[in-house]
């Protein structure tokens, strides 16, 4: 008798509530979809479809910062002239950017 009847009711929350808590956390993800996972995807896509296109005679950079030009190309590798009769054969994955025409010239 002397206990109220709003423990009770207070106990049962609604529904509603509960998915309020988790919307901030929703909202975190989807962010953190949209700002850096979707971009990364983006730019790996691109690389992707760069070294695809790789071919004889393009002029490349490699992750060491290394330019040349492509002279020969093989599924996992390429081989690289670095100056004349200097060629290296690197990983695909390490070539950073395929450059202009006549970069390696113009920073000779």
């Amino acid at each position: 008798m002397f206990i109220s009847n709003a423990y009770a009711e207070a106990a049962a929350a609604p529904a509603g509530n509960d998915l309020m808590q988790f919307l901030p956390l929703v909202a975190l993800v989807v962010v953190f979809y949209f700002l850096i996972l979707r971009p990364q995807q983006k730019r790996a896509k691109e690389h992707k479809a760069m070294l695809t296109a790789l071919q004889r005679g393009d002029e490349v950079v490699t992750s060491g910062g290394v330019i040349g030009s492509v002279t020969k190309v093989y599924e996992q590798y390429a081989s690289v002239e670095l100056a004349e009769n200097v060629e290296v054969i690197v990983q695909k994955s390490a070539i950073l950017s395929v450059l202009p025409k006549g970069t390696i010239k113009s920073v000779k």
